[in-house]
């Protein structure tokens, strides 16, 4: 088969006494959905756990250089730049000109010092990309005697028409992480990137399950005095539930995004095998990430982890579509026909099966289950090593 244009990514995991994702009040976060509130884990919350883990399919573990997301990214450049030798001076005025030429926020701003080299939102700036701007800015400061100097040159390069060919061809090195979720700056210099992966919030399918949780911190040095009281008493929410995940990997945008590759030409007419296998070895990282990684505030208290129990993959050249409509109606809690996971599982599957009836079946699927009676309509059962594999492969040999 050729590589297909879109992956879609369906899972199911369960949480129980857990606080997942917390809104600004520290509540566990909620969706409104059909005829009941639901509680739910942002796409922002899901993505951050994928990104920072460290395991064997960790994403550090690719032969891809990471990113450093910060406002203070500014701030170390400037540290870099007196480290490779020039004065605390020079490298604050490189710095302060980075700023003023619009670089990472829009330019204009007239703070001076520490103030001037925080940006007004986190910035996510490849390894590569800081290198260099490092190494140009220390070259351009040795050419200089004066800070005015050294400001005026900085602004003619970063604004020069040679210097705008180098500023796009360095996105190509901003960073695994924006290859996958995309950048967006508020920048005159820097440029925005268009995500591979799509992620969706997850949600219960079910009612939202909340529950209050009382707790109190015991005084050791009370309690051996033969004391009452507490250092103090708090209360916190849980939440416990069955979870609906949804991910989309755009191929040719992730091939374009990982290799530099022209999107409409990688559609079009195809890129080598080569150029495609990074790409697959990243999503296979990602399908392992996803099914095995839990997100968690509160983890030391409440061991928040879960592996999927269902995970459907989806390949084909069709516009995704997600299976949250099959939830839109919430589940029922008292169990008068199966598990909830048992059903949850048929109103998927059914939901495939009127899809494909409306619609056709276009596309290729492999699906994961620890039930063992579970059958979707058209995918063959694998596990997850082998699933994994499948997404590689078919995204290797085929052309885009």
């Amino acid at each position: 088969m050729s590589t297909p244009r879109f992956i879609q990514i369906h899972t199911l995991h369960t949480y129980p006494a857990a606080l997942l994702n917390r809104d600004d009040a520290g509540l566990a976060k909620r969706l409104p959905l059909g005829n009941a509130v639901r509680t739910r884990i942002s796409s922002q919350c899901l993505k951050r756990h994928w990104r920072v883990v460290e395991d064997q399919f960790a994403l550090s573990r690719l032969d891809v250089p990471m990113a450093i997301r910060s406002r203070g990214t500014l701030e170390l450049i400037r540290k870099r730049i007196q480290e490779s030798g020039v004065s605390a001076v020079m490298a604050q005025a490189a710095a302060e000109a980075m700023r003023d030429a619009g670089l990472l926020n829009k330019g204009g701003k007239e703070k001076k010092g520490e103030d001037a080299l925080k940006t007004g939102q986190a910035v996510l700036l490849g390894k590569p990309e800081i290198d260099y701007l490092v190494q140009r800015c220390v070259e351009l400061a040795s050419g200089n005697v004066d800070e005015k100097m050294l400001k005026e040159t900085i602004a003619l390069w970063l604004k020069g028409k040679d210097e705008k060919k180098n500023i796009e061809a360095m996105k190509h090195g901003s960073g695994l992480e924006s290859a996958l979720f995309g950048r967006m700056v508020t920048s005159d210099v820097l440029t925005s990137r268009e995500a591979a992966v799509y992620v969706a919030h997850a949600f219960t399918v079910h009612q939202a399950q909340v529950e209050n949780d009382y707790f109190t911190v015991v005084d050791d040095l009370l309690q051996d005095a033969g004391e009452l009281g507490s250092a103090g008493i708090f209360d916190t929410e849980l939440a416990s539930g069955l979870y609906y995940g949804y991910v989309v990997v755009d191929v040719p945008q992730l091939v374009q995004n990982l290799e530099g590759e022209d999107f409409k030409d990688c559609f079009a007419s195809g890129t080598p095998a080569e150029r495609r296998a990074l790409a697959g070895r990243v999503v296979q990282h990602l399908l392992h990430l996803i099914a095995t990684v839990s997100p968690g505030a509160k983890r030391g208290s409440t061991a928040p982890f879960d592996w999927a129990k269902f995970m459907l993959i989806e390949a084909g050249d069709w516009q995704p579509r997600s299976l949250a409509g099959a939830f839109h109606d919430a589940l029922p809690l008292d169990g008068k026909e199966g598990t909830i996971r048992q059903r949850t599982i048929d109103r998927l599957t059914r939901e495939i099966g009127a899809m494909d009836d409306a619609y056709g079946a276009p596309l290729s699927r492999r699906f994961l289950a620890v039930d063992q009676e579970v059958q979707v309509p058209g995918a063959e059962r694998l596990n997850l090593g082998h699933l994994a594999d499948w997404v590689k492969e078919i995204i290797e040999q085929g052309a885009c």
